[in-house]
């Protein structure tokens, strides 16, 4: 179900174009355009939250239409994602570009969704605290936002809080500081092993409280590392499980 994130997705090759419509709709309420200025129309009439926008483009490029949204009080706030070459990335883009992340070309449709959506993810929280209730707690449901989607939104956005999600009757407790996962406790389980676990649940609540703080360090790993490794036995897991399995098909993307 897509939630209140809008987006503008931009290429001038129709197939790309239709594809990751296809692929981020059901992640977030997309709009499209051919051309860098039927884009800037677009946003300055309504702006979105994130761009994913091609740089090569005729015309206006995506680098010439960004410097055109960021001028503009009104659309300076928008996110970026860049659609870009290896080349072009290191010899005419950089990270010092107002961009959130640039996506690699040629792509797997669903390499580019998963880096698109980690986007989309951190924007949807931020948009949420915008609207918490006074108390500063942002509550939500697992089933909207999962645990691996949250926690990579709490760091891309370096946020400083306690995750606090439930489920089944029981309770994980995440604290993070400027986006690392410092303390997690489930049950007796206390740093890398509580995370590990809390990434099996498929259901629950969440609490997001921006006040939420510790002094206590029992990770070993940073937030990506622990992310990483809860996946690699997930995935273990699943194949102790059901089996080998087929691989799902993707699509690769260029130009």
């Amino acid at each position: 179900m897509a939630n209140n994130v809008k987006v503008l997705l931009v290429d001038d090759n129709p197939m790309v174009l239709g594809m990751l419509r296809g692929a981020l709709t059901p992640l977030a309420i997309v709009n499209t355009a051919a051309d860098a200025a039927d884009a800037l129309l677009k946003a300055v009439d309504d702006p979105p939250d994130l761009l994913v926008c091609d740089y090569r483009m005729p015309g206006m490029d995506g680098r010439q239409l960004v410097e055109k949204l960021k001028s503009r009080p009104k659309t300076a706030g928008i996110a970026v994602v860049l659609l870009a070459t290896r080349a072009d990335i290191s010899e005419k883009l950089s990270m010092h570009d107002p961009v959130e992340d640039f996506v690699e070309k040629p792509f797997f449709l669903k390499d580019a969704t998963q880096r698109i959506k980690r986007v989309i993810d951190k924007i949807a929280i931020e948009k949420m605290a915008k609207t918490a209730p006074s108390d500063g707690v942002l509550r939500g449901s697992l089933s909207q936002m999962n645990v691996i989607d949250l926690v990579q939104s709490l760091e891309m956005g370096r946020k400083s809080c306690s995750l606090t999600m439930s489920n089944a009757g029981e309770k994980c407790e995440l604290f993070f500081a400027e986006g690392q996962v410092t303390h997690a406790a489930y049950g007796a389980l206390t740093g890398d092993k509580a995370v590990f676990k809390v990434l099996r649940w498929t259901g629950g609540t969440f609490e997001v409280n921006f006040e939420g703080k510790t002094k206590q360090q029992t990770t070993t790993l940073n937030t990506q590392g622990l992310l990483m490794e809860g996946l690699r036995q997930l995935d273990e897991a699943k194949r102790d499980d059901d089996g080998p399995s087929e691989e799902e098909e993707d699509v690769l993307l260029d130009t």
